[in-house]
């Protein structure tokens, strides 16, 4: 069998307030600090032209939403105990595409017009958690440069932090969070920093400040995220589920970790 390459680079990407917080590994070893891009397609065409790319945002969007959301959720839901409630319900394709259209421009309105659609396409009448909202123009960002990009798409695999941090603990669901009260708990981001130094993440990186435009919880996710990205490319991650489901456009929609 034939060994994946050392040379390549890897990524481990989170979304921020300043667009995406990327950290990029080379699959031998060498990681560099996190920076912040503004795009998305950034990522992409960086001088590293990462050939996996983890990223925390779904990926493959439903055109109606089945009974307790897509699969993927439920699967991965269901190994996170009480953080079970970080893996938010995506609703159809026209609702998160209404949730940032241009017009209303009160956001609001927006809100209210994709909870109404989502519930028209969604067979439990369900709509979505409102954190989801403020994630639906990452999700947009992500869903219109694969669309556009087919080539790209082997090459980005929708992950989720707490999963990955499930895998670090030996299939253990966390007991701290890294919130509490919207504020960052240190006794959960500790614990996440433990974990990713004991997966071969320097501690020095990790108790470096997040750059500017995203916070020390973005900068913890990304380093989860690229633990995923090293798993991927050695061969030691799966999808949930697995094999992946594809959306009407051939997105994969699967988390990985």
């Amino acid at each position: 069998m034939k060994r994946p390459s050392t040379n390549v680079w890897l990524a481990g990407v989170d979304g921020c307030n300043g667009g995406w917080v990327v950290v990029f590994a080379r699959a031998a070893g060498e990681i560099t600090p996190p920076r912040v891009v503004a795009r998305f397609d950034e990522i992409m065409s960086a001088p590293e032209a990462p050939s996996i790319v983890a990223v925390d945002v779904p990926i493959g969007l439903p055109e109606q939403s089945p009974v307790k959301g897509c699969p993927a959720e439920s699967l991965v839901r269901a190994k996170l105990g009480d953080r079970k409630s970080s893996v938010f319900r995506i609703p159809s394709r026209r609702a998160v595409y209404a949730s940032v259209a241009p017009e209303p421009a009160d956001a609001r309105e927006r809100f209210f017009r994709a909870c109404r659609i989502a519930r028209e396409t969604s067979d439990d009448g369900k709509a979505f958690a409102k954190q989801g909202f403020y994630i639906f123009d990452k999700v947009v960002e992500v869903d219109t440069f694969l669309r556009g990009q087919p080539d790209r798409v082997a090459r980005v695999y929708e992950t989720h932090p707490e999963l990955a941090f499930v895998r670090m603990n030996g299939e253990r669901p966390l007991g701290e969070p890294k919130k509490l009260k919207n504020a960052n708990y240190p006794a959960g981001l500790d614990l996440r920093r433990h974990l990713l130094a004991a997966a071969g993440i320097p501690k020095f990186l990790l108790s470096m400040r997040p750059p500017k435009g995203a916070a020390d919880d973005d900068m913890i996710d990304a380093y989860a995220c690229l633990v995923t990205a090293m798993n991927i490319h050695a061969g030691r991650a799966e999808p949930h589920p697995n094999p992946p489901p594809r959306d009407e456009f051939g997105l994969p929609m699967a988390i990985w970790a």
